[in-house]
């Protein structure tokens, strides 16, 4: 696959991305709206997320990580190009991921006793504890449909159909909008009033937990008719005792250690957060919807190249070519930070306005909240891309025991800086620390997963690299200073404007920058930039 046929692939995963996180953002802004940013949303919210981390922690990394590859190598070397290994896979993981759910549902209290804060088992707090777990078990059969929709996406991935797995999720974020749209026609907004502390009835608490549910389940099945166009054919296959698939289960019990360990800080963090919300300050709503805008442009850029590459740099490291692994993999995350770094540098000039817009449509002063930790985020995302980008090279090699021993380091760190921070400071101050201690922690990863993989590989191309950023650093504080000055110079609009104010004003300033960036780059030549603005003039042009 050549450079511009990753560009290709990308695009399309990209197009997809776009659309989904379109309409992510409109369920945050209803989410916002309705629930408000405190500990009612924080309810919600944690419900809704528990299933997604209990699944990562039980088959996330080995569905995410170790498949592809194993797939790869078997659509290459099976006279039935992989079917029946992959159909061993999926029925092996049904009834695992079946047998898991049914008992997480019936050991929901037990498992939020580990996630939450222990101000939430003091006696005041009774109606938010039997609410949280009402909602919660309506949200963990998502386990399940969470895990077979990322094992048939990977198994869509490794034939190379990259498109569906990523618009499938506009399925569940359309659901999730008339889930909160019928929720606010029912019982409205929370405002600014007493409700914003209280449990959930019933008839809510089904509204949200099975409505979230659905809309996984709606994901989920959105794949399944594009598997037989792919030339798969699913058939139950019981025989277990397959080498390969034994071979599958030894590389993945060190990814599910590395998920273990990420886990175990994430638990930290959601512990701290729901104190901060439960003290009245920010907390998980905060922060996740926080880092949900960063991942914004993680997912349209990072993930859709490196599931591109993937299978590329596999096929390599499975020939041993390691020098074209290690080119690919550098010259694939300079394109990724051509796109990641100006959004990493206007991020915090404009944080407020693009809090004002996502989480303003009730309540501005709310919504200011959010400012801070979006633009912590902002630096974070470098960090976590570069570190994101090498172990998809380590995976690719097989090397799961040296990703997890770069995970530790990266989740002491994220839990020692939280635990010293958090306590220290104000509870509004919650998630802004949690950012620091995430880009405090990913700074570890980053280096030293980089020094690894150039060790490993012989090279990642780091003289191209380091060009790269001398000439990047220069065209972005150009665009920064340029957006921070056309933000200062519309401060007069308000401190906190309302929604459509906040998109005009930080429209501008962003623009501004973004232009800057343009010009910048062209006149020193950056080829990762104009590359990109090519590529999609080019499609465009198509059109």
């Amino acid at each position: 696959m050549s450079d511009q046929r990753i560009l290709a692939s990308s695009a399309v995963m990209a197009a997809g991305t776009v659309f989904s996180r379109a309409s992510g953002f409109i369920r945050s802004a209803l989410l916002v709206a309705a629930l408000g940013g405190v500990l009612r949303a924080d309810l919600f919210t944690i419900a809704n997320t528990l299933p997604n981390m209990v699944y990562i922690l039980l088959a996330g990394g080995i569905f995410n990580a170790v498949l592809v590859p194993q797939l790869v190598r078997r659509i290459t070397d099976d006279p039935d190009g992989g079917d029946a290994y992959a159909s061993r896979v999926i029925t092996l993981s049904a009834l695992f991921l079946g047998t898991v759910t049914v008992l997480l549902v019936v050991l929901a209290p037990l498992l939020l006793r580990v996630y939450l804060d222990g101000r939430f088992l003091e006696p005041d707090r009774a109606a938010h504890l039997e609410s949280i777990v009402d909602l919660t078990r309506w949200c963990l059969p998502q386990v399940f449909f969470y895990g077979m929709y990322v094992l048939v996406g990977q198994v869509l991935n490794a034939r190379g159909r990259f498109g569906p797995m990523m618009w499938a999720p506009i399925a569940n974020n359309l659901i999730a909008v008339a889930m909160l749209l019928t929720y606010l026609l029912v019982w409205g907004p929370v405002g600014e009033g007493p409700l914003r502390d209280q449990a959930f009835d019933t008839g809510q608490e089904v509204l949200l937990g099975l409505g979230s549910t659905v809309g996984i389940v709606a994901q989920c099945l959105v794949l399944v008719p594009y598997l037989r166009a792919s030339g798969f054919t699913y058939r139950p296959r019981f025989d277990f005792r397959d080498p390969e698939l034994r071979r599958t289960l030894s590389l993945g019990m060190w990814t599910v250690l590395f998920v273990v360990v990420t886990q175990a800080a994430y638990l930290v963090v959601v512990r701290l957060a729901s104190g901060g919300a439960v003290a009245g300050g920010t907390g998980y709503t905060v922060y996740s919807s926080s880092l949900l805008i960063m991942m914004v442009p993680h997912s349209i850029v990072t993930v859709s190249l490196a599931t591109a590459i993937l299978p590329r740099i596999s096929g390599f490291a499975h020939e041993g070519r390691l020098a074209d692994l290690g080119s690919t993999v550098g010259s694939t995350l300079r394109t990724a930070l051509a796109l990641v770094l100006p959004f990493a540098v206007l991020l915090p000039v404009v944080a407020e306005d693009v809090a004002g817009f996502a989480f303003g449509w009730s309540d501005p002063d709310t919504a200011a909240t959010f400012a801070p930790t979006l633009a912590l985020f902002g630096p974070a995302l470098v960090l976590f891309t570069v570190h994101y980008f090498m172990l998809r090279g380590f995976y690719a090699m097989e090397m799961t025991r040296l990703v997890f021993l770069i995970q530790v380091a990266v989740s002491l760190t994220n839990v020692l800086v939280a635990t010293a921070l958090v306590p220290s400071r104000p509870p509004e101050e919650t998630a802004p620390m949690l950012v620091v201690a995430y880009l405090a922690s990913y700074a570890v990863g980053a280096v030293a997963s980089f020094a690894l993989l150039q060790r490993t590989v012989g090279g990642l191309e780091a003289p191209q690299l380091v060009r790269f950023l001398v000439r990047m650093a220069v065209v972005l504080a150009a665009a920064g200073t340029t957006a921070w000055l056309v933000e200062r110079g519309l401060a007069g609009l308000g401190e906190h404007p309302g929604p459509v104010v906040a998109l005009l004003r930080g429209g501008a300033s962003a623009g501004a920058g973004l232009l800057v960036v343009l010009v910048g780059a062209r006149l020193l030549r950056v080829r990762e930039v104009m590359g990109l603005v090519d590529t999609v003039a080019a499609r465009l042009r198509r059109r």
